[in-house]
């Protein structure tokens, strides 16, 4: 079965799943209310390391332009409802999920 991921933007939280089976939940930071991050089904088009600015050490774009799933140079947003939409996670968590997800992979995003 293929790994998917679910993010719950109440909850604070990513889930990847493979198959069925849960493999890890890691807290994130989503979208303030002025910009709240998108409900609806995604899929990574794309990866790149080290993407500089404010994205920590990795980006993974999703088929919806402009968003992404991305590390921070803001540790302490993490479990936070403050970016411009994006997913955050802390820097070694999103290295850790880039490593196990191929690009196309499904990403759900729910409150």
């Amino acid at each position: 079965m293929a790994k998917w991921i679910v993010i719950s933007t109440s909850q604070h939280q990513l889930k990847l799943f493979d198959g069925k089976r849960l493999v890890k939940v890691y807290p994130i930071a989503v979208g303030k209310m002025l910009t709240p991050t998108p409900n609806a089904a995604y899929t990574i088009i794309n990866k790149q390391r080290n993407p500089g600015g404010p994205f920590g050490v990795l980006w993974m774009g999703l088929s919806k332009p402009h968003y992404g799933i991305h590390g921070t140079n803001n540790p302490a947003s993490i479990g936070k409802s403050v970016s411009h939409g994006c997913i955050r996670m802390f820097n070694h968590d999103v290295l850790e999920l880039s490593s196990k997800v191929p690009i196309g992979t499904w990403v759900f995003i729910h409150k």
